[in-house]
């Protein structure tokens, strides 16, 4: 029988990544695994937003990642969870103000190579990316199969100005738009009492977006998406990478980011510190 985890801000112990034991299996691993088609999209793969006349709004195609799972009978009094685990290894989200310069929101410790990768949990259920669809409980001892699925799904829908963000004024500047962000995702089994981790998958995909926008247009016209207007398909590893420790643990990739002004001329500032110091 599959319980959904309890929720949590405990922030978990990294513990042991070894081969599953015997009486863990999947079959088959991954069902289906539908990123990036236009069908799970509505409406289209991307949307634009220019309702607003403070920020442009877009929003991206989902990633999402299926698994049927098979788990045999478990023989012991323990407790497994089975899920996803995200993290991000690259992040590039430059926005771009003619000649006055960029805003550019960044993740120091990735960037500056003090961490492979930053956690993308949800920020309560570390280190799981979510605590709906996304894990499975079993708890031993079971006499009989549990068969399950879990899911998930992501994708981006920020809010950019269309005025300088350390100015005064409103008057839109914003021209374009680069993102370029790259993730691991895991399917992984922890034992809760030994906090040992089965790591039964390893996908790896990447959001690339690009638009256009020029200011001086009508609000409604500005903006408009450029290459790539597909995007890659994710890529099932047929071996196996290790979790770095970073993504196991806070902070995630949302309390750590920093946005930065950074301007053709003068010292870049700080315009939205981390939330997790």
């Amino acid at each position: 029988m599959c319980q959904r985890s309890a929720s949590s801000s405990k922030e978990s112990r990294p513990g042991l990544q070894r081969p599953p034991p015997e009486y863990l299996r999947l079959h088959p691993l991954l069902e289906e695994n539908k990123a990036f088609q236009a069908s799970d999209m509505l409406p289209g793969p991307y949307s634009i937003d220019e309702s607003s006349s403070v920020v442009l709004r877009y929003r991206t195609p989902h990633f999402r990642a299926s698994a049927q799972v098979v788990v045999p009978p478990i023989p012991k009094k323990e407790t497994w969870i089975v899920g996803w685990i995200q993290a991000c290894s690259h992040m590039e989200f430059y926005n771009h103000y003619g000649d006055q310069g960029m805003s550019s929101w960044e993740l120091p410790d990735l960037q500056e190579g003090k961490i492979q990768a930053i956690s993308d949990s949800d920020g309560v259920n570390y280190p799981w990316y979510g605590n709906t669809t996304e894990t499975c409980t079993i708890v031993g001892p079971t006499k009989r199969d549990s068969k399950f699925i879990i899911s998930m799904n992501d994708n981006f829908y920020p809010s950019v100005t269309w005025a300088v963000p350390v100015s005064e004024s409103n008057v839109a500047k914003l021209t374009s738009i680069h993102r370029d962000q790259s993730f691991t995702t895991w399917l992984v089994a922890t034992n809760t009492a030994t906090n040992d981790m089965v790591i039964l998958q390893t996908l790896h995909w990447r959001m690339k977006l690009g638009i256009e926008v020029n200011p001086s247009r009508p609000l409604g016209q500005r903006a408009k998406l450029r290459e790539p207007t597909a995007q890659e398909p994710p890529q099932i590893l047929s071996k196996n990478e290790p979790i770095p420790p970073s993504a196991l643990v806070k902070p995630n990739a949302n309390d750590a980011q920093v946005l930065m002004w950074r301007p053709k001329d003068g010292q870049p500032l700080v315009v939205i510190p981390p939330k997790h110091r």
